[in-house]
């Protein structure tokens, strides 16, 4: 059982340019809502349960808020499950009081930070106009001294996609050693806006970006890049960790502040919404109709990609990624890189392995 919870839905204390989230408004959180909302995901659950929560800002609703979270699962867990606390924030509410917490409950932080100050600070600033670097590396800092799990999220943009490498030293030299690269989504295909990604520059950022991790792979002083972790994971044969690489849809039961449900961050839409968790269980949401037609359509693939030779590796991509014929718009850049890996001997050894 795994879910994400949005607490205050697309409010945030950042202005971000590229957020696809900020016109979000369901209002803030009860501490009733989150209480009915653990009884049901525990009592849904058989061996772990999972509870993610994004934004906006989670952080906005507080930290008394997660505090009762934690207090729900200690008096609901009846089963006697394995749960899992994760948190996304852009760290610029985290204090001593916010780390000890994640620390001492053991939250998963994942902590946004594009890069090196100047390019970080071009598209994520605060609400006054303000670059917000400094104040990611302070809380950076605090989940080191705490001992928190967290691991860095950058959104590949326009901006930073031509300093991959630049990137991922910048990382290791602070230490910080678990990274997720994602694409910057945006309403409009590629090219459309001053941050849109296209095809060649995702394939540029991955490449670098690989050579230099697979180079530290090889000598034993390797870094987790969740992607490339994934890709290796694939061509040994096991499934993906990550869903937009499974190649179809599953259900994430995206809670958002008022109680609705969704199956998916991307489209916390009425198309789609498939219930109400105050008012439905689990198993009615996740076989009502809008729920199965959603996962449904995203089975639909370009013809292409069945007869690609990197099918396997791709599976068409996040359903949020491609095009209205089902073709991943990163498509023409995606081929170069798998050529490149190849080339590098990378798929060969773990496919011989």
């Amino acid at each position: 059982m795994s879910m994400l919870i949005k607490p205050v839905s697309g409010s945030c204390d950042l202005r971000c340019a590229y957020c696809f989230y900020r016109d979000k408004n369901h209002g803030v959180m009860s501490c009733s809502t989150l209480e009915i909302i653990v009884k049901k995901a525990l009592a849904f659950s058989d061996e772990s349960c999972s509870f993610m929560f994004q934004g906006g800002e989670p952080t906005i609703a507080g930290l008394p808020f997660f505090q009762k979270l934690v207090e729900y699962q200690q008096r609901y867990n009846s089963k006697h499950v394995k749960i899992h606390n994760a948190i996304q924030t852009n760290g610029i509410a985290i204090d001593e009081k916010w780390a000890k917490f994640f620390a001492e409950n053991d939250f998963l932080a994942g902590l946004s930070l594009d890069g090196p100050q100047e390019i970080h600070d071009k598209n994520r600033r605060d609400a006054r106009g303000n670059g917000t670097f400094q104040r990611v590396m302070n809380a950076a800092k605090l989940f080191q001294r705490f001992n928190v799990n967290f691991n860095i999220l950058c959104v590949v943009n326009k901006h930073n996609a031509a300093h991959g490498k630049r990137l991922y030293r910048f990382f290791k030299d602070n230490n910080f050693r678990y990274l997720q690269f994602i694409p910057c989504l945006e309403p409009e295909k590629p090219g459309k806006s001053d941050f849109s990604l296209t095809p060649e520059g995702y394939s540029d950022f991955l490449t670098s970006t690989f050579d230099e991790w697979h180079r530290d792979f090889k000598r034993g002083d390797g870094v987790s890049i969740r992607y490339f972790d994934n890709l290796l994971g694939v061509a040994l044969g096991y499934p993906p960790e990550a869903c937009g690489m499974s190649g179809v849809c599953g259900c994430q039961f995206v809670t958002e502040a008022d109680g609705s449900v969704y199956p998916c961050d991307f489209y916390v839409e009425d198309e789609w919404k498939i219930g109400n968790i105050l008012r439905h269980s689990f198993e009615e949401m996740r076989f009502s109709p809008t729920c199965e037609k959603f996962i449904d359509q995203s089975r639909n693939l370009h013809p292409d990609c069945k007869v690609c030779r990197w099918f396997s590796m791709c599976r068409g991509g996040c359903r949020r990624e491609r095009d209205e014929r089902g073709k991943n718009i990163y498509c023409g850049g995606m081929g170069g890189f798998f050529e490149f890996i190849c080339g590098r001997g990378f798929l060969h050894r773990v496919n011989m392995t």
